[in-house]
């Protein structure tokens, strides 16, 4: 009888294609599947670390110039009321000075620099003098006078 691992001849070749098969196999199991060695792909994991870092740099940055036009646009619409306030502020001051207008009567109203007159007085010229009074304080724009005559004192 034939030994288990004696093949006959015409097998030979065979087995030895096998063995050479397996032989490549194997050898394909254990090389890495790069060609990187651990170096390389230890420079392009940092590589990539370092671009995403700087991606996130510019993200911040990016993020930093928005919140500073912001909060420029926000100092500049808070300037603009104080503004708007102060010019209320001086009109009504000045139309207390006038003995023919009253400030419980005319209510004063400022936005952007434009005053808005709404209320009574108690004549065509009273209406005209709040209007010159109003048009006088510093950083007014325009005057919108919708004072009624009432032509009671």
């Amino acid at each position: 009888m034939h030994d288990f691992f004696q093949a006959p001849a015409r097998m030979r070749p065979i087995a030895a294609l096998i063995a050479v098969l397996a032989a490549a196999t194997l050898a394909a199991c254990d090389r890495p599947t790069s060609s990187q060695t651990a170096g390389q792909k230890l420079d392009s994991t940092m590589a990539n670390a370092e671009q995403k870092a700087n991606e996130a740099k510019d993200s911040a940055k990016a993020a930093a110039g928005e919140v500073a036009q912001s909060t420029e646009r926000m100092a500049g619409e808070v300037s603009d009321k104080v503004k708007d306030a102060a010019i209320t502020t001086a009109v009504n001051a000045k139309i207390a000075g006038d003995p023919r207008l009253s400030v419980m009567r005319i209510n004063v109203d400022t936005v952007d620099g434009r005053v808005l007159l709404r209320g009574t007085a108690p004549d065509a010229t009273s209406s005209q003098r709040a209007q010159q009074l109003a048009a006088s304080v510093e950083g007014v724009v325009g005057v919108d006078n919708q004072l009624v005559v009432s032509g009671k004192s």
